[in-house]
């Protein structure tokens, strides 16, 4: 394809944005008086993401070969550099995007807001392009996109040695611009006439509407059916036009418009201008239209899709929340909704827990935008949801729920206000996704959560740090509920929830400063003796130099024996270790507990703050420090 005033090619994917291209071909080129920071902002369906992919086509050395760069415009090519980190911020949390670039480039850091300046400090200057922005976050209610924009994209644009590009919300771009001297940052709003392509919509349109057209150009459209407006140039031409002037500057109003044309009746002439959109939700309700359909049955049906979170809901969730969200039998609406639904829905697989399976979700946000827009009340809407949610919970067991039921309901009952009474239930605790949970649960005020729920957001750092399996996640929150006296709780996890765990937590202590535990038995005058733990807690410097207080605590009930003489405590005889049938090892974060011979481990404790001292008992009874306190815990 060659553009008619220049003479050279247009970009294969793009098919046009030459001006957009020369302003970031100079950012990545460190032209002179190019801005260091350049923000891409624009509408939902503007374009971004195409734009940004192209234009990172051309910084990969490896993709950039297969381009034509000797018959592109040579404004738009950057120089052949090594290829930026592109971190996308889909699905991801502020501090999981920042830790990603820590990774990236090798960044050491205890916290992740030290990660910016160890970048800056690596006194070498480093190119980061951060897209989808707008689709931060594992929970798309929970605000994440304005964390990543305060929290990552500003750190980044302040830190001198970093050359960033970012593909930011509108909401959010005056923002990180305003916060760099004016110079360092360009804002391409691609709305803005100056941005925008109109001759670019043409040819997205009529390539979209050619029989045969080119899968590059946009692989969810590989080419159109053989229609007399398509097959004839002339008549696609206009037709191609009619559907940019309508469209005013947004691509996507531009497919929609073709893929509603295309999955319509056969017509000579469907290019009228009253039928076609020039927003997205004209588009939605022009294709109802077009297929003799009331607008709102196609609004029933994306509904679910639009209130969707992840990647999609599974096809018998999607027909069931139909019906749920629009209170009546949607089953003929349902059985003919392919080519309502078509044009604006697409179907991906995805690996789960029982293999392969189909998810649907809408083809772009901005149609979920208006679909949720036009509902008459959201978070009624998002509880009819969670009530079928739960429903769908075969014997209320959450092992057993579906991986969208177990992962995302708190997504759902977050925007029906209804999360804290959820946050009761440690089935769902355990089997949750712990990174989609915490975010859900920490979008909710601390005043509206219960004991439970600000348990487990205590526990989740841990949970999500080290990725643990649902068995070890029921181990570490057994712990933390003992630990913050909800023994209940405890005991739910060991009886109602059928997993194998590791070991059963017997006591816990709030004393800080243990620096060593060590178990004895307890001589008595009648009777054997009682196992106890020996916690030597280290004493306060405020008043000068003081003698280490000793605890002797009992080893199962925690019963307190105070007085007690150490000089009479019986401490395990190197014989009685010797014949200990487990074995222990411990780092700054973990206690790993071992079969006799070594071999094999049988349980490992891990800690969010350093342990201060462990010991194991002869008969498998693991007692532990940190700073905070100890705990015992009886090994299974």
């Amino acid at each position: 394809m060659t553009a008619p005033t220049t003479g050279y090619a247009l970009h294969p994917y793009i098919g046009g944005r030459t001006a957009v291209l020369r302003a970031l071909a100079d950012w990545r080129a460190g032209a002179p008086g190019a801005p260091r920071v350049v923000v891409l902002t624009g509408s939902p369906g503007s374009g971004r993401s195409h734009l940004l992919t192209g234009f990172l086509m051309l910084c990969d050395p490896e993709f950039r070969g297969r381009l034509p760069l000797a018959d592109l415009d040579p404004s738009t090519v950057p120089p052949e550099l090594p290829a930026p980190a592109v971190p996308s911020a889909a699905g991801l949390t502020a501090a999981q995007l920042g830790w990603l670039i820590a990774e990236h480039y090798g960044v050491r850091a205890d916290r992740v807001e030290e990660v910016y300046a160890a970048l800056g400090a690596l006194g070498r200057t480093e190119t980061v392009v951060v897209p989808d922005v707008d689709r931060a976050g594992p929970v798309r209610t929970a605000g994440e996109p304005a964390r990543v924009v305060r929290e990552v994209l500003k750190p980044l644009a302040a830190t001198a040695g970093v050359r960033l590009l970012a593909d930011v919300p509108r909401d959010f771009a005056a923002e990180l611009a305003g916060a760099l001297p004016p110079g360092a940052v360009q804002v391409i709003d691609l709305d803005e006439p100056r941005w925008a392509d109109g001759p670019g919509l043409v040819r997205q349109a009529a390539a979209l509407l050619a029989p045969g057209a080119d899968a590059l150009l946009d692989p969810r459209a590989a080419g159109a059916p053989e229609r007399p407006f398509a097959s004839d140039p002339s008549t696609r031409r206009a037709l191609a036009e009619a559907i940019a002037r309508r469209a005013g500057t947004s691509p996507l109003v531009v497919q929609l418009a073709v893929q509603s044309i295309l999955t319509g009746p056969a017509t000579d002439t469907p290019y009228d201008e009253k039928l076609l959109p020039s927003t997205v939700g004209e588009a939605v309700d022009l294709h109802a239209h077009r297929l003799g359909a009331d607008p709102q049955t196609l609004r029933q049906l994306l509904a679910p899709l639009a209130l969707a979170e992840g990647d999609g809901l599974p096809i018998d969730l999607w027909i069931r929340l139909v019906n749920s969200l629009a209170g009546k039998d949607m089953s003929a609406a349902l059985a003919n909704s392919g080519a309502l639904a078509g044009p604006f829905v697409e179907s991906l697989r995805a690996d789960g827990d029982g293999g392969p399976r189909t998810l649907l979700r809408l083809l772009h946000p901005a149609v979920a935008d208006d679909i949720r827009a036009g509902l008459p009340n959201v978070r009624a809407a998002q509880t009819r949801i969670a009530m079928t949610l739960l429903e769908a919970v075969p014997e209320q067991d959450w092992s057993k729920a579906d991986p969208y039921v177990r992962d995302h309901i708190a997504g759902h009952t977050l925007e029906a206000g209804l999360l804290p009474q959820l946050l009761t239930d440690p089935g769902l605790f355990v089997h949750a996704d712990p990174v989609r949970l915490r975010a859900a649960i920490e979008a909710v005020p601390p005043a509206e959560l219960g004991a439970p729920a600000r348990t487990y957001l205590r526990t989740a750092p841990l949970l999500t740090r080290t990725q643990a399996p649902a068995a070890l996640r029921a181990a570490l929150l057994e712990t933390a509920f003992v630990e913050d006296g909800l023994p209940e709780y405890a005991e739910a996890i060991h009886g109602r929830l059928g997993l194998d765990l590791p070991w059963q937590t017997l006591w816990s202590l709030p004393v800080p400063g243990v620096s060593a535990v060590t178990t004895a038995v307890l001589p008595r005058p009648e009777g054997p003796g009682v196992s106890v733990a020996v916690l030597t807690q280290a004493a306060g410097e405020e008043n000068g130099p003081a003698p280490s207080a000793v605890l002797v605590r009992g080893l199962v009930q925690a019963d307190a024996f105070d007085g007690t003489d150490p000089a009479a405590l019986l401490h395990p005889s190197e014989e009685q270790q010797a014949a200990a049938r487990m074995r222990l090892s411990r780092g700054a974060d973990y206690v790993r507990v071992w079969d006799e011979a070594g071999e094999k481990v049988i349980a490992t404790l891990l800690s969010d703050t350093a342990f201060t001292a462990a010991a194991l008992s002869p008969d498998g009874i693991l007692v532990v420090a940190t700073e905070h306190g100890a705990k015992a815990l009886r090994i299974r």
